[in-house]
C-alpha cells in the first residue's frame, strides 16, 4: 500500500497521525485547485520532502523510479532504444526487488529523498502509473512517463485543464485533511500551509551537524525543533574530543551559557559556525531552573536577541521586514489570546488583582537573574536589581512601587536576591506569589533592565521604561534610558513587534503531539494545563531550591 502524497514528517519522538485520510462524506469543492497547485509548487511539499537532497550529475536528466525489477528492465530497454541511456538515474525508494548487473553504470539513489530536489535537477521522470509522485512531478512542471496500469496512467498526456482535474480527483475528492493538533478537518490549502511550516523549519536545520550545551532533560523536547529531516540530532558534550569529530566549517547549535569558555575558543579556532539557541518567549508552565524543559526556543545564526552589541536575526527582522496585513491580523489575535488568558513566559495568570496603593500610580519593577547573559549583555550598567529599584524610586518618588523578585531567584537557584530590608525600604510592596500577568494588568507602568516582563507589558498596552537595552527597546515603543544601538532606526507598532517576536522568530513544540507547532497551539495547550516535564527531576530541583533559600536567609547554620 502506497503512502499518501501529503503526510506529516516523522519528527523524533512525535506522535505522527495521518494528515490525508479518506473522507467520511463527499467533501464540498470549496478549494481553488489552481491556487493549491501553485501553493504546492511554492511550498515544495509532498512525498518525503523532509528527506535528503541528493546532488546529481547534470548529465543525468531522467529519473527512473520503477516499482519492480521487470519495470526497471523495461525502463533501461526504453532508454537504450531512445538513445538516452547515459541520461538515466535510478531512484529505488525501497529495496523490494533485486537488480544485479542491469544497474551497472547507472547512478542509484536508495531510500527516501526529497522529491523536489530531483524535480529541480532533471527534465523527465519515469515512474509506475500508480505512483502519486507522478502528480507531484507534473505539478512541478516536469515531463512524466508512466509504466504499467494505475490511476496516473493517462497523466503524461494531460493538458493543464486535465491536470487540474487530476489534482482535484486525487487530493480533494474522497479525501479530507485532519489537523494533528485539534483533530478537526481542514482544507487542502490549510494542510499545505502546515506542511510548508514544517518544511521551513527542517530546511533551516539542514546545515546543523551537532548540538552542544543541552542538558539531558532538555534534549527530548528540543530535538524535534532542531531535526534536519534525516538524522537524529547529535548532542555532544562540550569537550575537545567531541568537537574534533566535526569537520571545519560545520554548523553547531549551541546553548552558549552552558559550555565552558575553552570550548567556545575551540569552536572559533576550528571555524565552526554557530547557531545560538535560547529559551523562547512563551516557554513552559514552570521554571527552567527547576528543570522544566522549554516548549519554545530561538535559533539565531547572527547572534542572540538579548545582546545589543551585535545584530541578531530578531533585530534584523524588526529593522528590515515588511509585515503583511494577514500577519498583523494574526498578531492581533495572538495578543488577544495572551491578554485574555493571562499567559506569561513561565505560566498562566490568575485572578485580577486589587490596587493596594489605592489611587496612587502603581509601578512594577520586575527583578532578574543578575548573572543571566541578558543582564550582563544589556543591563546598561544599572547595578543589578537593587540599582534598578533605586532608579525606579528616584524617577517615581510618589508612585506605589511593587517589586517582584525573579522566580528563578526566589526558587533559590540563581543570583539576584535583594536583602529584604533594602527591598522593603525602596518598594511599597514586595510581591512573590502573584502571577506576573496579573500584576501587569493592574499596574500603570513597568521599569525594567532587560526583563521579558517589559515586552509582556507592551503586549498589554502598558508604558515601559527600559533602563537597560532589551530587544524591544529602540523601536519607538519604550522610554529608553540605556545605550540603544544606532542600528535600530525603524519605528514599529506593537503588532509588528508581536509578529516578529512571537510569530516569526521562535520555534514552538506542542506538548501533546510533540510536533513543532504555531504559537497559538502552545498557548491553547498551556492554558488547558498540558505540559511536558520530568516530574522527578522537577521535584528534586524544587526541593534543592527550598534548601538554598534557607541557607541564603540564614535558616541553616
Amino acid at each position: 500500500m502506497r503512502e499518501p502524497l501529503l503526510r506529516i514528517p516523522p519528527f523524533p519522538g512525535a506522535r505522527v497521525p495521518a494528515l490525508m485520510v479518506p473522507a467520511r462524506t463527499a467533501p464540498e469543492r470549496g478549494e481553488d485547485i489552481g491556487a493549491c497547485m501553485a501553493a504546492l509548487r511554492e511550498a515544495r511539499v509532498g512525498g518525503t520532502f523532509w528527506a535528503a537532497r541528493p546532488a546529481i550529475d547534470a548529465a543525468r536528466t531522467i529519473v527512473a523510479r520503477p516499482a519492480s525489477a521487470a519495470q526497471a528492465r523495461a525502463m533501461i530497454a526504453a532508454a537504450r532504444a531512445e538513445g538516452c541511456r547515459d541520461r538515466l538515474l535510478f531512484w529505488l525508494p525501497r529495496r523490494i526487488f533485486r537488480l544485479g548487473s542491469e544497474l551497472r553504470g547507472f547512478p542509484v539513489i536508495h531510500g527516501n529523498c526529497d522529491p523536489w530536489a530531483l524535480i529541480d535537477q532533471v527534465e523527465r521522470i519515469w515512474l509506475d502509473a500508480g505512483d502519486p509522485l507522478a502528480l507531484l512531478a507534473r505539478i512541478g512542471g516536469r515531463q512524466v512517463r508512466t509504466w504499467g496500469d494505475g490511476v496516473f496512467a493517462g497523466l503524461a498526456e494531460a493538458g493543464e485543464d486535465k491536470l487540474t482535474a487530476w489534482v482535484a480527483s486525487f487530493l480533494v475528492d474522497g479525501v479530507c485533511y485532519r489537523d494533528p493538533f485539534s483533530g478537526q478537518d481542514i482544507g487542502l490549502s490549510a494542510a499545505i500551509d502546515l506542511l510548508e511550516y514544517w518544511r521551513r523549519l527542517i530546511d533551516a536545520n539542514r546545515p546543523i551537524a551537532a548540538a552542544a550545551g543541552f542538558a539531558r532533560w532538555k534534549r527530548a523536547t528540543v530535538a524535534p525543533l532542531l531535526w534536519n529531516g534525516t538524522d537524529p540530532v547529535r548532542f555532544i558534550s562540550p569537550g575537545e574530543p567531541a568537537l574534533s569529530s566535526l569537520p571545519t566549517g560545520s554548523v553547531l547549535a549551541l546553548w552558549k551559557s552552558k559550555v565552558p569558555d575553552a570550548f567556545l575558543s575551540a569552536v572559533a579556532e576550528k571555524e565552526i559556525a554557530v547557531r545560538e539557541v535560547e529559551d523562547g518567549f512563551i516557554r513552559s508552565s514552570g521554571l527552567g531552573a527547576n528543570c522544566v524543559p522549554p516548549l519554545s526556543i530561538t535559533v539565531d545564526r547572527l547572534g542572540v536577541h538579548f545582546d545589543p552589541a551585535r545584530a541578531s536575526e530578531l533585530e534584523t527582522l524588526l529593522e528590515t521586514a515588511t509585515f503583511p496585513a494577514e500577519l498583523l491580523d494574526r498578531a492581533d489575535r495572538l495578543r488577544q489570546m495572551i491578554r485574555a488568558t493571562g499567559l506569561s513566559k513561565y505560566d498562566v495568570g490568575g485572578d485580577a488583582m486589587d490596587r493596594p496603593g489605592g489611587d496612587r500610580r502603581h509601578v512594577l519593577v520586575p527583578g532578574q537573574v543578575e548573572d543571566d547573559r541578558s543582564v550582563l549583555s544589556g543591563g546598561g550598567g544599572v547595578g543589578g536589581n537593587l540599582g534598578l529599584l533605586r532608579r525606579a524610586r528616584e524617577m517615581e518618588p510618589d508612585a506605589f512601587i511593587l517589586y517582584k523578585p525573579h522566580p528563578d531567584v526566589e526558587a533559590g537557584h540563581r543570583k539576584g536576591r535583594i536583602p529584604e530590608g533594602e527591598a522593603e525600604r525602596l518598594a511599597d510592596m514586595v510581591v512573590r506569589d502573584a502571577p506576573i500577568s496579573a500584576l501587569l494588568d493592574m499596574v500603570d507602568a513597568v521599569h525594567v533592565m532587560t526583563s521579558l516582563a517589559g515586552f509582556e507589558a507592551l503586549v498589554r498596552g502598558k508604558p515601559v521604561v527600559a533602563h537597560g537595552v532589551p530587544f524591544y527597546a529602540g523601536w519607538g515603543l519604550t522610554t529608553d534610558l540605556g545605550p540603544v544601538p544606532p542600528r535600530r532606526t525603524r519605528r514599529r507598532n506593537v503588532l509588528e513587534l508581536i509578529a516578529a517576536v512571537l510569530l516569526l522568530y521562535p520555534r514552538y513544540l506542542d506538548p501533546a503531539t510533540r510536533l513543532p507547532c504555531p504559537p497559538e497551539i502552545l498557548v491553547e495547550r498551556l492554558v488547558a494545563g498540558v505540559r511536558r516535564q520530568n516530574g522527578a527531576v522537577v521535584a528534586f530541583r524544587r526541593l534543592q531550591g527550598n534548601f538554598m533559600r534557607l541557607i541564603m536567609r540564614g535558616g541553616i547554620a
